[in-house]
Protein backbone atom coordinates (compact mmCIF):
# COMPACT_ATOMS: atom_id res chain seq x y z
CA UNK A 1 0.00 0.00 0.00
CA UNK A 2 1.84 3.45 -0.99
CA UNK A 3 1.89 6.21 1.12
CA UNK A 4 1.67 8.84 -1.78
CA UNK A 5 -1.58 11.19 -1.28
CA UNK A 6 -3.86 11.36 -3.56
CA UNK A 7 -4.27 14.70 -5.75
CA UNK A 8 -6.91 16.78 -5.01
CA UNK A 9 -10.15 16.76 -7.57
CA UNK A 10 -9.66 19.75 -10.02
CA UNK A 11 -12.54 22.10 -9.73
CA UNK A 12 -15.28 21.24 -12.24
CA UNK A 13 -16.11 23.69 -15.57
CA UNK A 14 -18.15 26.47 -15.06
CA UNK A 15 -21.28 27.15 -17.05
CA UNK A 16 -20.57 29.84 -19.64
CA UNK A 17 -21.21 33.12 -18.49
CA UNK A 18 -19.98 31.98 -14.60
CA UNK A 19 -16.42 32.55 -12.64
CA UNK A 20 -15.22 30.16 -10.89
CA UNK A 21 -15.04 30.85 -6.80
CA UNK A 22 -12.48 28.32 -5.09
CA UNK A 23 -13.72 29.45 -1.57
CA UNK A 24 -17.06 28.50 -1.62
CA UNK A 25 -18.71 31.83 -1.90
CA UNK A 26 -20.64 33.22 -4.28
CA UNK A 27 -18.37 36.58 -6.88
CA UNK A 28 -19.73 39.84 -6.03
CA UNK A 29 -22.83 41.00 -8.06
CA UNK A 30 -23.38 37.34 -9.49
CA UNK A 31 -25.39 34.34 -8.52
CA UNK A 32 -28.95 34.11 -6.38
CA UNK A 33 -28.93 37.50 -4.52
CA UNK A 34 -28.02 39.63 -7.83
CA UNK A 35 -28.34 43.63 -7.59
CA UNK A 36 -31.52 45.31 -6.22
CA UNK A 37 -34.11 46.01 -8.17
CA UNK A 38 -34.62 49.34 -9.70
CA UNK A 39 -37.66 49.75 -7.68
CA UNK A 40 -36.26 49.48 -4.74
CA UNK A 41 -33.37 52.19 -5.73
CA UNK A 42 -36.42 54.77 -6.42
CA UNK A 43 -37.78 53.70 -3.18
CA UNK A 44 -34.75 54.29 -1.24
CA UNK A 45 -34.44 57.61 -3.49
CA UNK A 46 -37.80 58.76 -2.40
CA UNK A 47 -37.67 57.99 1.27
CA UNK A 48 -34.10 59.89 1.49
CA UNK A 49 -35.65 62.80 -0.15
CA UNK A 50 -38.45 62.87 2.43
CA UNK A 51 -36.23 62.82 5.05
CA UNK A 52 -33.90 65.90 3.65
CA UNK A 53 -37.17 67.81 3.35
CA UNK A 54 -38.39 67.18 6.85
CA UNK A 55 -34.71 68.21 8.21
CA UNK A 56 -34.43 71.51 6.20
CA UNK A 57 -38.17 72.08 8.10
CA UNK A 58 -36.84 71.62 11.51
CA UNK A 59 -34.20 73.72 10.67
CA UNK A 60 -35.99 76.26 9.35
CA UNK A 61 -38.58 76.54 12.33
CA UNK A 62 -35.78 76.54 14.59
CA UNK A 63 -34.33 79.16 13.00
CA UNK A 64 -37.45 81.14 13.13
CA UNK A 65 -37.44 80.72 16.94
CA UNK A 66 -34.05 81.71 17.49
CA UNK A 67 -34.89 84.48 15.82
CA UNK A 68 -37.82 85.16 17.63
CA UNK A 69 -36.47 84.84 21.00
CA UNK A 70 -33.43 87.13 19.68
CA UNK A 71 -36.17 89.95 18.33
CA UNK A 72 -38.33 89.53 22.03
CA UNK A 73 -34.80 90.87 23.90
CA UNK A 74 -34.36 93.39 21.87
CA UNK A 75 -36.82 96.03 23.29
CA UNK A 76 -35.79 95.26 26.89
CA UNK A 77 -32.11 95.26 25.77
CA UNK A 78 -32.53 98.64 24.67
CA UNK A 79 -34.33 99.85 27.72
CA UNK A 80 -31.55 98.76 29.51
CA UNK A 81 -28.81 100.39 27.30
CA UNK A 82 -30.84 104.01 27.65
CA UNK A 83 -30.90 104.13 31.14
CA UNK A 84 -27.30 103.19 31.33
CA UNK A 85 -26.59 106.28 29.06
CA UNK A 86 -28.64 108.56 31.06
CA UNK A 87 -27.13 107.61 34.68
CA UNK A 88 -23.75 107.98 32.68
CA UNK A 89 -25.01 111.55 31.84
CA UNK A 90 -25.27 112.34 35.54
CA UNK A 91 -28.39 114.42 34.10
CA UNK A 92 -30.15 112.00 37.12
CA UNK A 93 -27.83 112.66 39.95
CA UNK A 94 -23.66 112.83 40.35
CA UNK A 95 -22.08 109.36 40.44
CA UNK A 96 -18.29 108.72 42.04
CA UNK A 97 -16.03 107.46 40.00
CA UNK A 98 -16.94 103.50 41.18
CA UNK A 99 -20.26 104.02 40.21
CA UNK A 100 -19.48 105.09 36.60
CA UNK A 101 -16.46 101.98 36.22
CA UNK A 102 -19.53 99.94 36.98
CA UNK A 103 -21.99 101.40 34.08
CA UNK A 104 -19.25 101.98 31.64
CA UNK A 105 -18.87 97.71 32.08
CA UNK A 106 -22.37 97.05 32.19
CA UNK A 107 -22.96 99.38 28.38
CA UNK A 108 -20.11 97.15 27.39
CA UNK A 109 -21.56 94.21 27.99
CA UNK A 110 -25.05 95.17 26.65
CA UNK A 111 -23.45 96.53 23.44
CA UNK A 112 -21.96 92.68 23.36
CA UNK A 113 -25.59 91.52 23.65
CA UNK A 114 -26.64 93.56 21.03
CA UNK A 115 -24.57 92.65 18.41
CA UNK A 116 -25.06 88.94 19.28
CA UNK A 117 -28.82 89.57 18.66
CA UNK A 118 -28.55 91.32 15.29
CA UNK A 119 -25.86 88.21 14.54
CA UNK A 120 -28.72 85.80 15.20
CA UNK A 121 -31.32 88.21 13.52
CA UNK A 122 -29.41 88.53 10.36
CA UNK A 123 -28.48 84.69 10.01
CA UNK A 124 -31.95 83.89 10.48
CA UNK A 125 -33.15 86.49 7.45
CA UNK A 126 -30.68 84.84 5.39
CA UNK A 127 -31.70 81.62 6.24
CA UNK A 128 -35.04 81.88 5.36
CA UNK A 129 -34.32 83.82 2.28
CA UNK A 130 -36.18 87.25 3.69
CA UNK A 131 -32.97 89.31 3.16
CA UNK A 132 -33.14 91.07 -0.45
CA UNK A 133 -30.59 93.52 -1.81
CA UNK A 134 -31.40 96.76 -2.68
CA UNK A 135 -28.79 97.92 -4.88
CA UNK A 136 -28.45 101.63 -5.67
CA UNK A 137 -25.66 104.18 -6.90
CA UNK A 138 -23.18 104.89 -4.14
CA UNK A 139 -19.83 105.84 -3.39
CA UNK A 140 -18.36 102.66 -1.57
CA UNK A 141 -15.20 104.85 -0.17
CA UNK A 142 -17.60 107.39 1.73
CA UNK A 143 -19.27 103.70 2.79
CA UNK A 144 -16.26 103.08 4.01
CA UNK A 145 -15.17 106.03 5.67
CA UNK A 146 -18.61 106.12 7.61
CA UNK A 147 -17.85 102.19 9.33
CA UNK A 148 -14.26 103.87 9.95
CA UNK A 149 -15.49 106.42 12.06
CA UNK A 150 -18.46 104.38 13.53
CA UNK A 151 -15.42 101.74 14.66
CA UNK A 152 -12.37 104.19 15.42
CA UNK A 153 -12.68 104.48 18.93
CA UNK A 154 -13.15 100.60 20.11
CA UNK A 155 -10.08 100.42 18.22
CA UNK A 156 -8.35 103.13 20.19
CA UNK A 157 -9.80 102.06 23.19
CA UNK A 158 -8.08 98.56 22.73
CA UNK A 159 -4.97 100.34 21.63
CA UNK A 160 -5.10 98.95 18.16
CA UNK A 161 -4.45 101.29 15.58
CA UNK A 162 -6.86 101.33 12.72
CA UNK A 163 -6.17 102.68 9.37
CA UNK A 164 -8.10 103.34 6.27
CA UNK A 165 -5.84 103.76 3.17
CA UNK A 166 -7.31 106.15 0.20
CA UNK A 167 -7.26 103.81 -2.83
CA UNK A 168 -7.41 105.06 -6.26
CA UNK A 169 -11.07 106.83 -6.53
CA UNK A 170 -13.89 104.50 -7.26
CA UNK A 171 -16.55 105.45 -9.31
CA UNK A 172 -20.39 105.47 -8.48
CA UNK A 173 -21.57 101.79 -9.28
CA UNK A 174 -25.27 99.62 -7.34
CA UNK A 175 -24.40 98.15 -4.41
CA UNK A 176 -26.38 97.93 -1.04
CA UNK A 177 -24.66 100.40 0.91
CA UNK A 178 -26.26 99.02 4.13
CA UNK A 179 -25.12 95.40 3.71
CA UNK A 180 -21.76 95.97 2.92
CA UNK A 181 -21.60 98.47 5.72
CA UNK A 182 -22.37 95.20 7.63
CA UNK A 183 -19.87 92.66 6.04
CA UNK A 184 -16.80 95.46 6.51
CA UNK A 185 -17.45 95.82 10.58
CA UNK A 186 -18.23 92.13 10.50
CA UNK A 187 -14.63 91.77 9.10
CA UNK A 188 -13.16 94.59 11.06
CA UNK A 189 -15.17 92.99 14.49
CA UNK A 190 -13.01 89.89 13.60
CA UNK A 191 -9.94 91.56 13.25
CA UNK A 192 -10.32 93.79 16.29
CA UNK A 193 -10.96 90.02 18.27
CA UNK A 194 -7.36 88.70 17.43
CA UNK A 195 -5.08 91.75 17.05
CA UNK A 196 -3.47 91.93 20.39
CA UNK A 197 -2.72 95.60 21.73
CA UNK A 198 -0.56 97.64 19.81
CA UNK A 199 -1.46 95.93 16.88
CA UNK A 200 -2.80 97.35 13.72
CA UNK A 201 -5.36 96.84 11.61
CA UNK A 202 -5.78 98.55 7.88
CA UNK A 203 -9.31 99.05 5.74
CA UNK A 204 -8.71 99.52 1.79
CA UNK A 205 -10.28 99.45 -1.17
CA UNK A 206 -9.15 99.70 -4.84
CA UNK A 207 -10.23 99.11 -8.25
CA UNK A 208 -9.69 95.32 -9.53
CA UNK A 209 -9.42 93.15 -12.53
CA UNK A 210 -11.62 89.91 -11.46
CA UNK A 211 -11.16 87.08 -14.54
CA UNK A 212 -15.09 85.64 -13.78
CA UNK A 213 -15.20 83.56 -17.85
CA UNK A 214 -16.84 80.56 -17.32
CA UNK A 215 -19.10 78.45 -19.77
CA UNK A 216 -21.51 81.36 -20.47
CA UNK A 217 -18.77 83.38 -21.60
CA UNK A 218 -18.30 82.39 -24.99
CA UNK A 219 -15.70 84.80 -26.78
CA UNK A 220 -12.47 83.46 -27.29
CA UNK A 221 -9.53 83.47 -24.59
CA UNK A 222 -7.61 86.01 -26.44
CA UNK A 223 -11.01 88.42 -27.13
CA UNK A 224 -11.18 88.17 -23.41
CA UNK A 225 -7.96 88.94 -22.23
CA UNK A 226 -8.08 92.04 -25.10
CA UNK A 227 -11.05 92.95 -23.73
CA UNK A 228 -10.37 92.78 -19.95
CA UNK A 229 -7.08 92.98 -19.39
CA UNK A 230 -6.80 96.62 -18.52
CA UNK A 231 -10.23 97.04 -17.42
CA UNK A 232 -10.87 96.73 -13.75
CA UNK A 233 -14.43 94.97 -13.45
CA UNK A 234 -14.67 94.78 -9.72
CA UNK A 235 -14.27 96.77 -6.37
CA UNK A 236 -11.58 94.76 -3.89
CA UNK A 237 -12.26 95.64 -0.81
CA UNK A 238 -9.06 94.42 1.99
CA UNK A 239 -9.26 94.11 5.95
CA UNK A 240 -5.80 93.36 6.95
CA UNK A 241 -3.85 92.85 10.60
CA UNK A 242 -1.14 91.88 12.37
CA UNK A 243 -3.43 89.41 14.41
CA UNK A 244 -2.06 85.95 15.34
CA UNK A 245 -2.99 84.48 11.54
CA UNK A 246 -4.89 81.49 10.81
CA UNK A 247 -3.71 77.80 9.72
CA UNK A 248 -3.94 77.01 6.04
CA UNK A 249 -6.57 74.27 6.93
CA UNK A 250 -9.51 76.65 7.95
CA UNK A 251 -9.48 79.03 5.37
CA UNK A 252 -12.51 77.83 4.44
CA UNK A 253 -13.99 76.76 7.24
CA UNK A 254 -13.83 80.45 8.48
CA UNK A 255 -16.75 81.12 6.71
CA UNK A 256 -19.42 78.72 8.11
CA UNK A 257 -21.84 78.97 10.39
CA UNK A 258 -21.05 79.23 13.85
CA UNK A 259 -17.73 77.65 12.98
CA UNK A 260 -14.87 78.60 15.84
CA UNK A 261 -11.21 77.67 15.37
CA UNK A 262 -10.15 75.22 17.90
CA UNK A 263 -8.05 76.63 20.32
CA UNK A 264 -8.99 80.48 20.01
CA UNK A 265 -9.26 82.33 23.65
CA UNK A 266 -11.97 82.39 25.20
CA UNK A 267 -11.83 86.09 25.46
CA UNK A 268 -12.09 86.58 21.57
CA UNK A 269 -16.03 86.24 22.45
CA UNK A 270 -18.54 85.85 19.13
CA UNK A 271 -21.34 83.73 18.16
CA UNK A 272 -19.03 82.08 15.09
CA UNK A 273 -21.75 83.56 12.43
CA UNK A 274 -20.11 87.18 11.39
CA UNK A 275 -17.76 85.91 8.65
CA UNK A 276 -20.58 83.42 7.57
CA UNK A 277 -22.95 86.43 7.55
CA UNK A 278 -20.05 88.56 5.63
CA UNK A 279 -19.62 85.78 2.85
CA UNK A 280 -23.63 85.65 2.13
CA UNK A 281 -24.28 89.46 1.86
CA UNK A 282 -20.92 89.50 -0.27
CA UNK A 283 -22.23 86.16 -2.77
CA UNK A 284 -26.18 88.03 -2.77
CA UNK A 285 -24.00 90.93 -4.74
CA UNK A 286 -22.63 87.94 -6.74
CA UNK A 287 -19.23 88.74 -5.35
CA UNK A 288 -16.68 86.52 -3.36
CA UNK A 289 -14.61 86.19 -0.29
CA UNK A 290 -11.42 84.86 0.87
CA UNK A 291 -8.33 85.03 3.48
CA UNK A 292 -4.64 84.88 3.10
CA UNK A 293 -2.92 84.27 5.76
CA UNK A 294 -0.42 81.84 8.09
CA UNK A 295 0.42 81.56 11.42
CA UNK A 296 2.08 83.98 12.96
CA UNK A 297 2.09 86.44 10.41
CA UNK A 298 -1.74 88.59 10.60
CA UNK A 299 -4.68 87.68 8.49
CA UNK A 300 -5.66 89.79 4.80
CA UNK A 301 -10.17 89.25 4.13
CA UNK A 302 -10.77 90.33 1.08
CA UNK A 303 -14.05 90.63 -1.03
CA UNK A 304 -14.67 91.76 -4.25
CA UNK A 305 -17.80 93.42 -5.68
CA UNK A 306 -18.54 93.68 -9.27
CA UNK A 307 -19.31 96.50 -10.84
CA UNK A 308 -22.13 95.28 -12.73
CA UNK A 309 -23.87 91.93 -12.22
CA UNK A 310 -22.88 88.92 -14.10
CA UNK A 311 -24.95 88.42 -17.49
CA UNK A 312 -26.82 85.43 -16.09
CA UNK A 313 -27.95 87.14 -12.92
CA UNK A 314 -30.68 88.56 -15.51
CA UNK A 315 -32.00 85.04 -16.06
CA UNK A 316 -32.64 84.47 -12.51
CA UNK A 317 -29.84 81.38 -12.59
CA UNK A 318 -27.54 81.30 -9.40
Amino acid sequence: MSDTPEPEPSPKPQPSGESADLTGTTAPGRGAAGPAPAADLQHLYQELAQTNVRLEEEAQRRTIALATAAHRLKTPLAIISGYIELLLSQKAGTLVERQIEILEDTQENCARLQRFIQDFLTYSALETGSVAIQAELGDLNACLAEVYELWLPRFQKKGVALYLTAGTRLDPFKFDSFKIEEVVSNLLDNSLKFTPGGGSVWLSAERHFWDRRGGHDIRAPIERRKLNSSTPNSVKVTVADTGPGIEPEFHQEIFQDFFRIPGASESSEGTGLGLAIARRLVQAHSGKIWVESEPGSGSRVSFLLPLEPPARESTGTS
